[in-house]
């Protein structure tokens, strides 16, 4: 989180499931950032970040500049150091 906040990078997650069931999932892993709710699967559709069944999520990364410009994007779970650099 440290590298994020230095480079002015607020993290956040979006997940399918209901706010609800977000607490005890946040609480269980220790997560220190927001954890979005996106049940019908909006958000993943429009960040091309749906499996071909159209119901999974493939984990992805993007760093939305503030002018709403897409400044990274890659599948997976790129190292911290990477999302940084080429999110600056």
């Amino acid at each position: 989180m440290a590298k994020f906040e230095q480079a002015g990078i607020q993290p956040f997650g979006v997940n399918p499931a209901g706010v609800e069931s977000h607490a005890g999932y946040v609480q269980k892993l220790h997560f220190n950032f927001p954890l979005l709710s996106d049940p019908d699967r909006a958000i993943a559709r429009a960040y091309h970040a749906l499996k071909d069944d159209d119901r999974g999520i493939q984990r992805s990364v993007y760093v939305v500049d503030r002018d709403g410009t897409v400044a990274f994007a890659r599948r997976g779970a790129p190292p911290v150091d990477e999302i940084v650099a080429r999110a600056s």
